[in-house]
């Protein structure tokens, strides 16, 4: 006890040693940094928090017990694995007191996950949580572009994952290869892989940096641990919300990362994502000569089979010369008989209509008809009305009526009979001939309804309504002087 206590033979009251506070916290602190040194600790994180001045403090708890732990700002880039509540790690570093608060803590410059157990389980609570987001449904799967201006690569900047993407598309198909490098694993290495999958997703192709067709995220093999930035929820949650198709080849064929199921496409390994990204440029150049090849067979099998069905089209028609000299003939011999047949048919309608023309009966034979019929109807009214009135008188006289009555019947009676009169003189053919008209007749009094008939004729006689007029139709060539006999 002395040689840890120099001052320890300070007394009061007794052989009980006295130390002051400052002292005994120097001597706890030595003994716990000279007892244990550097340590590993394994225990899960939990009250983690990280001070603005850069600090991180958290304590590290297991079933029997808790221990208050810091990691200074200067050590926090090195530290391997981002700290989160609830991670199982192995934690080195060394104890250290705090005199002030009468506390101690371990101050750590190192953290690993608790084994791949531990790991597999973190990441299995993550896949779950982003599954039932949808972040892994297929639907939300984006082709990938058939054929890319510009691809986009976020690797580091060392080593071959770069060098074999490059090599492979300057072999498949030369295109250019815009890269952001980030670093791959470590602190921090997780906020850049999802800055960078932001930033391409951001660039508008403006300002001479173009827009790529298709993102690379990459990286070569390594353990669980190192592949744990492409299982980060920001990782994953960039790259679910990047608008650009995007190719995952992380690790080897047998690496599964979280980043294979958010991502458009896996790829077992980088060379395979720059074959996903880019066709072969020989095969396609094949495709297209043995499409052109195959494109300009089927167009001269067509032409061909078109040359024959107008061949036989050809040969099936008869010939034109002779079909339109055969139609002109035959036109010229309609047009013959129709020369032949138009006066014949017009004599035939001159004989049909002079015929019809004889068999009317002359005017003055229907106005005389007239005449008698209107002399039988005049006497037989006249026999009628004499008959009638005798009868009246006869009875009136028996009745002995009034005079006035019987004057009323004799007019009634006279008014009737003017009205059948009226009618009979607007049927009269002299009623017609008061209004204007002529009748005009030939020698032998037929009348003539048309001037080709009155020009044939020697001589006509025009009947007015006061009397007739004998005139001679003029000739051709004649003047009207001279030729109208009164």
């Amino acid at each position: 006890m002395d040689e840890q206590f120099p001052d320890s033979g300070r007394t009061m009251g007794g052989n009980t040693p006295e130390f002051s506070v400052a002292e005994i916290s120097g001597a706890i602190r030595r003994v716990l940094e000279g007892t244990f040194g550097r340590i590993r600790v394994r225990g899960e994180i939990t009250e983690f928090k990280r001070y603005p001045s850069g600090h991180l403090y958290f304590s590290l708890k297991d079933e029997g017990g808790k221990l208050s732990s810091v990691v200074w700002r200067g050590t926090v880039s090195r530290l391997g694995l981002k700290p989160e509540n609830g991670v199982e790690v192995i934690a080195t570093g060394k104890i250290s007191s705090y005199g002030e608060r009468s506390s101690y803590q371990m101050v750590i410059d190192r953290l690993e996950y608790a084994g791949e157990g531990a790991l597999l389980a973190r990441i299995e609570r993550l896949r779950l949580r982003l599954a039932a987001d949808g972040l892994f449904d297929a639907e939300r799967k984006r082709p990938l572009p058939f054929l890319p201006r510009v691809i986009g690569v976020v690797t580091s900047a060392q080593g071959a994952v770069l060098h074999d993407i490059r090599t492979t598309i300057a072999r498949r198909f030369p295109h250019p290869v815009l890269v952001w490098p980030v670093p791959v694993q470590g602190e921090g290495a997780a906020e850049r892989i999802a800055q960078a999958v932001a930033g391409f997703d951001a660039t508008e192709g403006h300002g001479g940096v173009p827009r790529p067709d298709v993102l690379i995220v990459a990286r070569g093999g390594g353990s669980l641990e190192d592949l744990m930035a492409f299982n980060d929820e920001a990782v994953l949650r960039a790259v679910a919300a990047c608008r650009i198709p995007v190719i995952s080849a992380v690790g080897h064929e047998t690496d599964t990362t979280l980043i294979d199921f958010v991502s458009d496409r896996r790829a077992p390994t980088p060379t395979a994502a720059a074959e996903m990204a880019v066709p072969v440029r020989a095969e396609l150049e094949a495709a297209l000569a043995q499409r052109d090849a195959r494109l300009r067979g089927g167009l001269e099998r067509t032409l061909q089979l078109a040359r024959a069905r107008l061949d036989r089209a050809a040969a099936g028609l008869p010939d034109l010369p002779a079909v339109v000299e055969n139609a002109r003939r035959r036109l010229d011999d309609r047009a013959y008989r129709l020369d032949l047949a138009l006066p014949t048919r017009m004599e035939q309608l001159r004989s049909r209509l002079r015929n019809a023309s004889d068999r009317l009966p002359a005017p003055q034979m229907v106005l005389a008809l007239r005449r008698a019929d209107l002399a039988r109807i005049d006497a037989a009214s006249q026999q009628a009305m004499a008959g009638f009135l005798h009868r009246r008188v006869s009875t009136l006289r028996g009745l002995r009526v009034p005079p006035a009555i019987l004057v009323s019947q004799l007019r009634a009676s006279t008014s009737r009979l003017a009205g059948a009169g009226g009618q009979l003189d607007s049927l009269s053919p002299q009623a017609v001939l008061e209004r204007g008209y002529v009748l005009v007749t030939d020698r032998a009094g037929r009348p003539l309804a048309h001037a080709a008939q009155a020009r044939r004729a020697t001589q006509v006689t025009m009947t007015f309504a006061d009397g007739k007029v004998v005139a001679r139709p003029l000739r051709s060539g004649e003047t009207e002087q001279g030729h109208l006999d009164l």
